[in-house]
């Protein structure tokens, strides 16, 4: 599927009004000391931090909450998952920018 011009525009328009990157996965605690991995504004300080300990308003999104089990993908690609999201979202801004450049440039 090729994306048009307008709609990469669109999609530039929204990574630039989402919370601003660099974006971590974190790993953490949930409230029972279960795993919790979210994406996170903060770099993960390699201690399974556990609430209240980390900011919440750090955590942009998550892959895996267990307890209570609200987010945990049935094929267990939490980690994976979290990754491609932190990656793609640092990414995709300058991806974008530099594909309509091209694009700007093969057709003139």
């Amino acid at each position: 599927m090729k994306l048009s011009d307008e709609e990469l525009v669109q999609l530039l328009e929204m990574a630039k009004k989402a919370t601003p990157r660099p974006w971590f996965v974190r790993h953490l605690d949930d409230t029972h000391a279960m795993n919790f991995i979210g994406i996170s504004t903060v770099a993960d300080a390699a201690r399974a931090e556990r609430w209240p300990e980390f900011d919440h308003g750090e955590i942009v999104a998550a892959t895996l909450v267990q307890e209570p089990r609200y987010v945990a993908v049935a094929d267990g690609k939490w980690d994976e998952n979290a990754a491609y999201i932190a990656a793609a979202a640092d990414a995709l801004p300058s991806l974008i920018e530099e594909l309509l450049a091209f694009r700007k440039k093969v057709s003139s």
